[in-house]
């Protein structure tokens, strides 16, 4: 209903349509928020409105002379009508929203309709499915789907099978893991193929209620995955996709199943035990003394099993097999927090509860949807954060991790292929992931261009990659090879290694919980992440502002403020607040038609913002062209970009900012400065400060222990030195004859003589116990019987002795040293480097930037 100057326009005209569209506009909006991929047009949402519209306005016109239509341009109106932010918030709470929303929820799920499928003896165009040979017939309420994960385990299930027949199993294996439906959207529902392949095997027809499984193919569902943290999501992303759309399925009892298999075998002569969690065989293990004399199998995977294995299971159906519990009230919103977008927040305090050493006990007789998600998949989304988010500590993830212990382990001595050094960090490390990921994290160590690593732990050879994209324009692995560079070790210090605890992974000792560098190099290098419930961004700080505040703390004084800082980068950092920050890049004008760019935000990528002027340049519908063309300089580190534009348009730049119309600013923020701290949580730090302060404290207390480690050594070292040079004086001097006595012979007389026992040097280096000077092997005497013929005279006893009065000397002098002195000299030794490196740099930049030759002559 509507009226213009009190005349009833019957038939609504341009007045009608004003509001209509705002309001639609506005409806459509939230509309879309809630349900992204709505394909509903603005004219449907009208089709929800009833409006009255009563207005005044100048000399209207309309389209005959019954008035009934409004034909007046808006423009002119000679008044205009913008309800108000309270107008719309009212509007939007009166449920035409919601109403919208179900009529787009009719429309998908009748599409959704197309792919249901039905209950029928056979089915056809799913080649991978070995359907069960009673499924969609008179029995198929016993019939049971096995859901695997991949063709591996389809093989182990289907090994399987021949202990119980086919008559009542199925197998169909998943290729990856299943979309989450609960977030994505119609279009790719519609095309996923999985999903089709389910409903149809199971005969699931979308929008039913089930009060039982008689309407199936199958009367069961028995989900078959690895016993890893990503078999576990697998399940999870399974229980959520019925759930989201096949509710009433989970209340039937006995409907949902799951298959476990062992993770670990322990056998001791005809004793065995298997452990379906890692947690569970831990906790089992610290109870063992002699588990040395066990016999530890690792399952990585299902397809570690034989077939025989497979057979075993089978056999034993009521251990393996185990039925999830009819959900209970309150298990919905359950895996609705998991596994909705939105919840972020409520799984970041789920994952506050976590209490490492949680595993589900696969004892019980029922699993239920509560233990599952808080004891199995929580450990997925753990992992998951693991993964994503640095540790405070030493500023890396784990696989950078792997990477550097590698490194480290191996003592690359000359350049190594990225290819190969993914390979040695697969076996020394025990990488579970893609090659092509892990390649991708070496060649991101080494990236040492603007905005990238300030300190890069590995030294390139060959092309990484440049700020022009921002290192994806790096050359294949199998072409460049990277070598540790000097610095590094003066960062994660040699002496430090015996200190450290190393993980274990499948029996194999493997990289450290977290290394100690010397200095944060999570504020050196920042990091960026997105985990589970959690995210992080760190920026980058300047190494020496960072060595300076730790001066400061070792001299018990307070750090002062650092703000970010990139190593070549020539731009500002500007403070618009405590944790934001706006960087700028250099332009500057040169005539009345051209401006220079010679420095771009950090992360704005040369080649995305070439781009940018491209689109500047074309124009857009709503967006006329104002720039006419752009020249390039650039160098692989140097930015430079001239641009020509007309002087009327560089007169509204200059009023309107060039730095704003050119887009050479951004902000960053640093309210979200996440990490895992050094026991292992997850944590939220307000500043780069805080950050250092936790890890002086570490790092102190690690200083005392290296100083009490090397004094050790030291005392080991001079008294082995002291045998060993009483040892050859006794044999020149004739009073130790053992020539032609049996072993134990000579051991007796070498005891007699109050020589002392010692492991090797690399039991001594690497071990920290009370006891690590008492002999593993044999005897201990290997480092006097192992003396070759030319040291059994006097020069070779002098220089013994002479080597231990320098341990003796060296001894002395690090009792002396507190382990703030020792953490001093390090940061100077590093300093010392650093400011090489930075003085090079600089001056690289400086010869690129002024376009100098350097001439040199041999």
């Amino acid at each position: 209903i509507s009226f213009v100057n009190s005349i009833c326009t019957s038939k609504g005209g341009t007045h009608v349509n004003y509001i209509a569209d705002q309001l639609a506009d506005r409806i459509l909006s939230a509309v879309k928020s809630k349900k992204k991929d709505a394909n509903i047009k603005k004219n449907q949402v009208k089709n929800h409105m009833w409006i009255f519209v009563k207005c005044l306005i100048e000399n209207p016109t309309f389209d005959s002379q019954t008035k009934e239509n409004l034909t007046l341009k808006v423009t002119s109106f000679g008044s205009s009508c913008n309800p108000s932010d309270a107008f719309f918030k009212g509007l939007l709470k009166c449920g035409i929203v919601d109403q919208i929303i179900e009529v787009v929820d009719f429309k998908l799920n009748k599409e959704l309709k197309k792919t249901d499928g039905k209950k029928s003896r056979k089915i056809t165009g799913i080649t991978k499915l070995d359907d069960a040979n009673n499924a969609g017939g008179r029995n198929a309420k016993d019939c049971t789907l096995i859901l695997t994960e991949g063709d591996s385990a389809k093989s182990l299930a289907v090994a399987g099978l021949s202990e119980v027949g086919r008559d009542y199993y199925g197998v169909f294996p998943l290729r990856g893991k299943l979309l989450n439906v609960r977030d994505g959207s119609h279009k790719q529902i519609m095309n996923n193929a999985e999903i089709q392949h389910i409903k149809q095997i199971l005969g699931l027809k979308q929008g039913k209620e089930y009060e039982s499984t008689s309407e199936l193919r199958y009367g069961h569902l028995m989900i078959m995955t690895d016993q890893d943290h990503d078999g576990s999501h697998i399940k999870g992303l399974i229980i959520n996709f019925m759930d989201h759309f096949f509710p009433s399925l989970l209340r039937i009892k006995g409907f949902l199943l799951e298959f476990i298999t062992p993770i670990v075998k322990c056998t001791k002569g005809e004793m065995e035990l298997s452990f379906f969690t890692v947690p569970e065989f831990e906790k089992w293990k610290e109870t063992i003394p002699d588990i040395k004399n066990w016999k530890i199998k690792y399952y990585k995977g299902l397809g570690t099993s034989s077939s025989a294995e497979a057979k075993k299971y089978f056999r034993n159906l009521n251990r393996h097999k185990k039925p999830f519990r009819a959900i209970a009230e309150g298990e919905r919103e359950l895996i609705d927090m998991a596994f909705n977008k939105k919840k972020a927040d409520d799984r970041k305090e789920w994952l506050k509860n976590y209490e490492p050493g949680t595993y589900m006990n696969h004892d019980v007789n029922e699993i239920t949807i509560t233990d599952f998600i808080n004891k199995e998949l929580i450990l997925f989304s753990r992992a998951d954060n693991e993964r994503s988010i640095p540790n405070v500590l030493d500023g890396l993830k784990p696989g950078q991790r792997k990477v550097l212990y590698t490194c480290f382990k191996k003592n690359f001595k000359n350049e190594v292929k990225v290819s190969s050094l993914s390979g040695a960090v697969l076996a020394e490390a025990a990488y579970h992931h893609g090659d092509a990921s892990l390649q991708g994290t070496i060649i991101a160590m080494a990236h040492d261009f603007v905005g990238s690593n300030n300190i890069n732990v590995l030294h390139g050879e060959g092309q990484f990659g440049t700020r022009a994209q921002g290192g994806k324009d790096a050359a294949s692995a199998r072409y460049i090879s990277v070598t540790i560079p000097p610095l590094t070790r003066k960062i994660f210090h040699p002496q430090d290694d015996a200190l450290l605890t190393y993980c274990n992974d499948d029996g194999q000792f493997v990289e450290p919980e977290w290394y100690l560098p010397i200095l944060p190099m999570i504020l050196v290098n920042g990091s960026e992440g997105i985990g589970t419930g959690w995210s992080s961004y760190i920026p980058n700080y300047n190494p020496r502002d960072i060595v300076d505040n730790l001066k400061r703390l070792i001299n018990n004084e307070e750090p002062v403020p650092m703000h970010p800082w990139y190593r070549g980068f020539q731009g500002e950092f500007e403070q618009l607040s405590n944790d934001r920050y706006q960087v700028n890049g250099i332009i500057q004008k040169v005539n009345d038609e051209s401006v220079r760019i010679t420095e771009l935000p950090v992360r704005v990528w040369t080649q995305s913002y070439k781009e940018q002027l491209e689109k500047w340049i074309a124009g857009t519908e709503r967006t006329s062209s104002w720039i006419r063309e752009y020249k390039e300089n650039h160098t692989t580190t140097a930015v430079d970009f001239t641009v020509k534009l007309s002087e009327e348009n560089l007169i509204a730049a200059l009023k309107e900012g060039l730095e704003k119309k050119f887009k050479t600013s951004t902000a960053i923020n640093t309210s979200n400065m996440v990490c895992f701290d050094g026991r292992g949580r997850i944590r939220k730090y307000n500043s780069p400060e805080e950050i250092l302060k936790e890890f002086y404290d570490y790092r102190l207390e690690y200083y005392h222990k290296r100083k009490a480690h090397m004094i050790k050594i030291l005392e080991i070292e001079v008294r082995k030195l002291r045998n060993k040079a009483k040892f050859l004086q006794m044999k020149i001097d004739h009073n130790l004859e053992f020539e032609g006595l049996l072993r134990n012979a000579i051991i007796d007389l070498l005891e007699k003589n109050n020589f002392e026992r010692f492991a090797d040097d690399k039991d001594i280096k690497d071990n920290d116990d009370e006891d690590f000077n008492i002999s593993h092997n044999d005897h201990g005497y290997d480092y006097l019987m192992k003396s070759p013929a030319w040291s059994f005279c006097m020069e070779e006893v002098q220089k013994l002795l002479s080597k231990k009065v320098e341990k003796e000397n060296e001894l002395e002098d690090l009792r002396k040293k507190t382990p703030q002195r020792m953490w001093i000299e390090d940061l100077n030794d590093f300093l010392a480097f650093w400011d090489v490196s930075i003085y090079f740099m600089h001056l690289i930049l400086y010869i690129k930037r002024n376009n100098l030759i350097i001439i040199t002559s041999i």
